[in-house]
């Protein structure tokens, strides 16, 4: 497996595995899918240095990818990011996930980053094991805050201090 920086001809790909989590899974609260120009926007705000989106390839086929996005627009938390990690259904549970967030918490730390957010919907052990193996600890539930698939929802925040 590789894992790197995306590219714009990665973006058909790296939507195509969101999108079924959008159709179909709790693993991102959107509930319709991306504009081609919505895509293109989203890739762009993300800077390959301080907020990169990754891909892992396997057999050159994009099976995962994940991304550091600004965790607000107000400057005060320009030290603050926030993970998306998204596998293929076919391949998780195969190591994907976790080196795809390691290479991202070795980009967020190069950059310079303190602290990285995840929010992961209620049910989702797999990906709430996965963070905390990684370093990131429980800080919170936000409760009944998201409503999908005729459920209300509540989710886990999480953190990663990355300064010691």
């Amino acid at each position: 497996m590789e894992i790197r920086t995306a590219q714009i001809g990665d973006l058909p790909v790296i939507m195509e595995i969101y999108d079924d989590e959008v159709l179909h899974g709790v693993g991102t609260f959107d509930t319709e899918q991306f504009s081609e120009e919505k895509r293109r926007a989203w890739f762009a705000s993300h800077d390959p240095v301080r907020l990169p989106v990754i891909v892992a390839v396997v057999n050159d086929v994009i099976i995962g990818w994940a991304s550091l996005s600004a965790w607000s627009d107000r400057s005060a938390y320009a030290r603050t990011a926030e993970v998306s990690l998204y596998v293929e259904k076919g391949h998780r549970r195969r190591g994907s996930g976790r080196a795809l967030l390691g290479d991202l918490i070795t980009c967020a730390r190069n950059a310079g980053l303190a602290v990285l957010i995840a929010r992961i919907a209620e049910g989702n052990q797999v990906s709430l094991k996965l963070f905390q193996s990684m370093g990131f600890q429980r800080i919170g539930t936000m409760r009944r805050v998201g409503e999908k698939f005729g459920r209300v929802l509540d989710v886990e925040l999480l953190d990663m201090q990355l300064e010691t």
